[in-house]
């Protein structure tokens, strides 16, 4: 009969244990089953993987394959709805897998900001939660294999890459600050309404008048009628003639401690005197009060705008982005999303188009698209997209757009937006 001996450290010295340890993993060598930690083989973090260009690619396709199927094609139209492969080309799904690698690389060359894991498991969580349209969204997801790794690279990165780098370029002044020094520069040599012009940035004119509804003169080019717009706008002009110390017409302004009723806020606002520099997303301006009399304004506004973040990027991103992607990172499928649309309501998000009046807005199915419209007295030729399946606005490049403006129309084709 065999003995067992127990092994603990009154009966086994530290030497022996030694043995016993070599002695069983040669015999684990033998039979092939030595663990990966002791093999010299076995790679260095078992969960490393790694995605190639031509899979992102590959994913995209999957992404987009989902969400033409929900595009919207108009009854109207003759030709049937065509598939996918005819309306969007390999090297156009290589250019969006492009156009979000060198974002991701620009927020980390430019502003040292490295998307890591736990940043892309948040947005991948915050899609779920938000998301307005939870059976598009569990498609997307399905068509990405359910696999979270996927999910995050392929689209979770593409929308956080777009969200940091649009806020972050919008108002660096590392970008933008030579054509702040120019614009603040020529308005210091040309401070009179008269010599507005004269400047280097784009000249408009705009007439408002307080009426009931929201009505275009069309006789009248440039002539507004606003109702409960027109209170915004006269508290906006005299918070701004306010807030940067410009002496108003009778000497009286508005305080955090005693605001200024609108009717006193229209008393108030200078004629004639030209406003300081101001900034927006796009651009810089400066806006005058030309006349004044009852319900009624005329502005002029100079605008310098500011060079299209697309430009910019192709600049800077002078090499091919980086192909693959290798992470060990653990990253968890959020719960089915359970979110939805409810009417009637809306909640901002970061990187919504800026704020405007008498846009346009169309649906194609799985977005809605907003362009044009005017904000202060200035018309706009920007817009964004607004995906409702993962909640995210994605702006839309000025690069070749129309030139700005407002009171127009325009129709969904079923693969176009026409203004």
């Amino acid at each position: 009969m065999q003995k067992k001996f127990p092994l603990n450290s009154a009966s086994v010295s530290p030497r022996a244990l030694v043995i016993l340890l070599v002695c069983a993993a040669a015999c684990l060598i033998v039979r092939g089953a030595l663990p990966a930690f002791l093999r010299s083989d076995a790679p260095a973090n078992p969960s490393q993987r790694t995605l190639t260009f031509a899979e992102r690619v590959a994913y995209q396709r999957a992404i987009e394959d989902v969400y033409w199927r929900y595009r919207s094609w108009p009854k109207g139209r003759s030709d049937a709805k065509p598939a996918l492969d005819t309306v969007m080309s390999q090297a156009q799904l290589e250019r969006k897998v492009t156009d979000y690698l060198r974002k991701s690389q620009a927020l980390e060359d430019y502003w040292q900001w490295l998307v890591i894991a736990e940043q892309l498991q948040a947005e991948m969580d915050r899609m779920a939660k938000h998301t307005k349209q939870p059976e598009v969204l569990r498609e997307l997801f399905d068509a990405l294999g359910n696999d979270p790794f996927v999910i995050a690279e392929c689209l979770a990165r593409p929308t956080l890459a777009e969200h940091l780098l649009t806020n972050w370029y919008a108002y660096d002044q590392r970008i933008h600050g030579d054509l702040r020094q120019r614009a603040q520069a020529e308005l210091l040599a040309n401070p009179s309404v008269e010599q507005m012009k004269q400047l280097s940035g784009t000249y408009s004119e705009i007439e408002l008048v307080k009426g009931d509804g929201i009505t275009r003169n069309r006789r009248a080019e440039h002539t507004v009628k606003l109702n409960r717009e027109w209170d915004e706008t006269v508290q906006r002009l005299a918070a701004t003639f306010n807030h940067f110390g410009i002496r108003l017409v009778d000497g009286r302004g508005g305080s955090p401690s005693r605001p200024l009723a609108l009717a006193e806020d229209y008393q108030t606002l200078p004629v004639g005197k030209l406003g300081p520099l101001q900034e927006d997303e796009t651009r810089f301006y400066a806006t005058a009060i030309l006349s004044k009399a009852a319900d009624h304004l005329k502005l002029a506004t100079v605008s310098w705008p500011k060079e299209p973040l697309e430009s910019w990027l192709a600049r800077a991103a002078n090499q091919m982005p980086q192909a693959n992607a290798t992470t060990n990172a653990r990253y968890t499928l959020p719960a089915a999303p359970e979110g939805g649309c409810v009417d009637d309501t809306w909640a901002a998000t970061a990187i919504e188009p800026g704020p405007r009046d008498y846009h346009t807005a169309v649906w194609t199915g799985n977005e809605m698209i907003v362009w044009g419209g005017e904000h202060d007295n200035v018309a706009l030729n920007s817009g964004g997209r607004y995906n409702p399946a993962t909640d995210v606005w994605t702006a839309i490049t000025t690069t070749n757009a129309p030139t700005g403006r407002q009171f127009h129309t325009a129709v969904w084709t079923g693969t176009e937006m026409i203004v």
